[in-house]
């Protein structure tokens, strides 16, 4: 792009004096293990001119007033584990890896928060809360790989999300630094705060466009001692798709309820190799997980739910062991192990609307020729439905194909109330259609902020939002 200049000698030279020359690659085999994150598709692949790897906030500031001053665009990356190309470096440049800061600063256990670089293992923040009797509720399904800076930059969700919200809901404050280098808090440990924008809730989902995350301050709670994992399996999909709606009316609040279609639970018991009931009888799941600090009140809300299950026709209910958490956790790299070119759709639609959109797939399938599975976070409305190419075409002829596909999905989506993404966010994958689907005036004020805050558009361009494209 003409507003963008390429990565010189004398950049190189000013990264080198502040980061030394550890810091600073620009060796083509370690690049092009930069050009893409989760995507397998090398439609979208890009390959960096350098990459940098800050160890502090400082250091970090100051590379990003070298693009400025350059005009060089910068990828913020974290652990590269998204799915929605956004810390593919679309326009080259320079790759800035987070994985240096990965120190956890503090963990106060009597006020309930820690304090966390953005390197840090969405995982071992987990751990090290349990160890001390805590619970930090952020649970992508990608824990293990994933980092806590990964997890704000795209608001991250998750299985528990139905009861303790997103990553957004697990944040009081953050140190970021801006665009332009300026190095900011924002947020604070309380508990209220109407004084002048939430910076923070703007910054946690944009992608790495606003700012670069260097420190979190995160919300724990007291780890509950007592819960169950329930499955309910049903031989029809209308029947799964109204159990959450019945759950929380009868006034219980789950950690979880997660759906796996029939083709997922194949697909998923094949990769982990383990035999699960009734799938051969082509019937659906539903695992519900409640936590309690109250084991007989635990057990109450056990029968309950078992009785409830039983009014929606359940064919079982059973124990959710390891083997069915197993699968549902490994969804993501069952498709892959099929097709490292699969799609994962990310869609969000009101609770009352799921068994409506997921009822569209079938049609969808067979217009456009596809093949799909299915898992979703039924409590809260998000659907992952995931077209896996199995006829083996090319990696143009399948982006075009799934561009008609969006483009009839999308549409569907948005008319019952729906969003695009729940968790995964825009990145460059969906940019395209975000601005087709956005209402004008609500895509006018985020480029405005875009603009706004990041007047060079040096951090993620061509994340969410393009500057190049005329409004």
């Amino acid at each position: 792009m003409a507003r963008f200049n390429k990565v010189s000698a004398e950049l190189l030279d000013e990264l080198k004096k502040v980061l030394g020359e550890k810091g600073v690659t620009v060796d083509p085999e370690k690049l092009q293990t930069y050009q893409t994150d989760e995507e397998g598709n090398p439609y979208w692949f890009r390959t960096p001119e350098v990459v940098v790897f800050p160890k502090t906030t400082e250091e970090v500031a100051a590379v990003i007033k070298l693009a400025n001053k350059y005009l060089v665009p910068i990828t913020p990356r974290a652990a590269g584990s998204g799915v929605a190309c956004g810390a593919i470096p679309v326009y080259h440049g320079i790759v800035m890896e987070l994985d240096k800061m990965d120190k956890i600063l503090k963990i106060d256990e009597d006020n309930l928060y820690a304090v966390v670089q953005t390197g840090v293992r969405t995982s071992v923040i987990q751990q090290e809360c349990k160890q001390r009797g805590l619970l930090y509720a952020g649970d992508p399904c990608s824990a293990d790989s994933c980092q806590i800076g990964g997890n704000v930059a795209t608001n991250a969700g998750g299985n528990k999300a139905v009861k303790y919200g997103t990553t957004r809901n697990q944040i009081y404050g953050m140190k970021i630094v801006t665009p332009t280098g300026d190095i900011v808090d924002v947020g604070a440990r309380l508990q209220k705060c109407s004084t002048g924008y939430c910076l923070e809730q703007l910054i946690c989902g944009s992608e790495g466009t606003l700012g670069v995350v260097t420190e979190i301050t995160l919300k724990l709670r007291p780890l509950p001692p007592y819960k169950f994992d329930l499955v309910a399996i049903f031989d029809e999909d209308a029947k799964a798709f109204a159990l959450p709606n019945k759950i929380l009316k009868a006034g219980i609040e789950p950690t979880s309820i997660e759906y796996m279609d029939n083709k997922a639970l194949k697909m998923c018991s094949n990769f982990c190799k383990v035999t699960l009931p009734h799938v051969e009888e082509n019937c659906c799941y539903v695992i519900i997980t409640v936590e309690s600090f109250d084991e007989d009140e635990l057990d109450k809300k056990m029968e309950k739910i078992s009785d409830l299950c039983d009014d929606m026709g359940a064919v079982d209910v059973i124990q959710a062991d390891d083997r069915i958490w197993g699968c549902r956790r490994q969804f993501a790299e069952a498709a892959r192990d099929i097709d490292i070119m699969f799609v994962a759709e990310d869609f969000v639609v009101p609770l009352d609307k799921i068994a409506e959109i997921t009822a569209e797939v079938p049609g969808l399938e067979e217009k456009h020729g596809i093949y799909t599975v299915t898992s979703a976070h039924i409590g809260d409305g998000n659907i992952h439905v995931l077209p896996l190419n199995k006829d083996g075409l090319s990696p143009e002829d399948w982006m075009k194909k799934m561009a008609g596909f969006h483009k009839d999905l999308f549409e569907k989506v948005y008319a019952l109330g729906g969003k695009m993404s729940g968790e995964h966010g825009i990145g460059y994958k969906k940019l395209v259609d975000f601005k087709r689907c956005t209402p004008p005036g609500e895509y006018k004020m985020i480029r405005a902020i875009k603009k706004a805050l990041d007047p060079n558009d040096i951090l993620n361009p061509a994340k969410i939002v393009d500057l190049e494209d005329s409004i």
